[in-house]
């Protein structure tokens, strides 16, 4: 009988599998598509990559932000001023209405331009400073003060890219204002700034692809889906993951979640993100209840509920592609597998 892990053991391995990404196809090949669209794109164009919620774009963010730091270390070392990437979370707006003005601080803040307060103008930028020395931009410096701070910032650090998490928020426009205003922001920065913009969202980011035509000249589109029940190498796939989540669980005795794939299966909705999510919750439950042999009991009691999962299914869409305009003319919703 193998013997009990001690304390120790388990901190350490609850740990590593908090921290695991399983490098599943669907992320691996999202990945490689961003990265190539990030270095073989011209200068300004912008990149949309829209999928489910829970089905992976931060940890496929983060992915390619190593990769990106890995490739930008030679030109770092011949120009010290430069900076791989910039990434940035667009943040859900307090009062219904996406802020630019928010957006550009939390910009400049992600630069972390040294001696920003030598650079720019302090009548046009009101610079403070937090306890740790970081730069804070004061509540007096305008959206377009800035804007013209944060293009100055990106021009003299020359980023591969700026990345956007949670883009779907630029999409939160106050009654009266055109969803094409918050287009025309974008692709005016990106012109501006001579940078790959990556906006990373939901389908939400969708109805600013189809507002203009040259936008979808000028962009590209990655769609990072969910493991669809109608493919069996999608199916097969889904079963491999939870088969490694399952070898990396510590556990003194490796539970069988293979066996409950259709359960895990329907309660993700085929979403890697949530699945490692619930596995996670559920796995802290069980140590903190002294539980190191069963998980099944307190899988099933953090499982998402019915309603939320057929919300899910309801909210993810295929879409589809109209070739005579070049872009997405519609949504369908996607089929629900149902088993007996």
């Amino acid at each position: 009988m193998k013997a009990a892990s001690t304390p120790q053991q388990l901190a350490d391995r609850t740990r590593d599998f908090r921290l695991l990404t399983v490098a599943h196809p669907m992320l691996s090949a999202t990945k490689d598509a961003l990265i190539a669209a990030i270095n073989e794109a011209p200068a300004g164009s912008i990149v949309m990559v829209y999928g489910p919620t829970g089905v992976g774009k931060t940890t496929l963010r983060l992915k390619v932000q190593q990769l990106l730091a890995e490739q930008s270390l030679p030109q770092m070392k011949i120009d010290q001023s430069r900076v791989p990437f910039v990434a940035v979370e667009a943040a859900a707006p307090d009062n219904g209405s996406f802020s630019w003005r928010d957006h550009y601080r939390r910009t400049l803040l992600a630069l972390n331009e040294p001696m920003l307060e030598h650079k720019l103008s302090p009548r046009s930028i009101h610079l403070m400073h937090d306890s740790r020395g970081q730069h804070l931009l004061g509540p007096r410096s305008s959206a377009g003060e800035l804007r013209h701070a944060l293009e100055s910032a990106v021009l003299h650090r020359r980023p591969a890219a700026i990345l956007v998490d949670e883009a779907q928020h630029l999409t939160r426009i106050a009654s009266g204002r055109r969803l094409a205003d918050q287009l025309e922001v974008i692709k005016s920065l990106a012109n501006c700034t001579q940078t790959v913009h990556i906006l990373l969202g939901t389908y939400d980011l969708l109805p600013l692809r189809q507002l203009n035509g040259q936008l979808g000249r000028r962009s590209l589109d990655i769609e990072f889906r969910r493991y669809s029940a109608e493919s069996h190498n999608d199916l097969r796939i889904f079963k491999n993951v939870v088969l490694t989540f399952q070898e990396r669980l510590p556990m003194d005795e490796q539970p069988d979640l293979v066996s409950l794939w259709d359960l895990l299966y329907e309660r993700s909705v085929g979403c890697i993100g949530i699945l490692k999510e619930w596995l996670d919750r559920a796995l802290i439950a069980a140590l903190k209840e002294g539980c190191r042999q069963q998980l099944f009991p307190l899988l099933s009691a953090r499982r998402l509920r019915s309603k939320h999962t057929k919300a899910k299914l309801n909210c993810h869409q295929r879409i589809k592609f109209n070739p005579a305009s070049g872009g997405c003319s519609a949504y369908l919703p996607l089929p629900v597998h149902r088993r007996r």
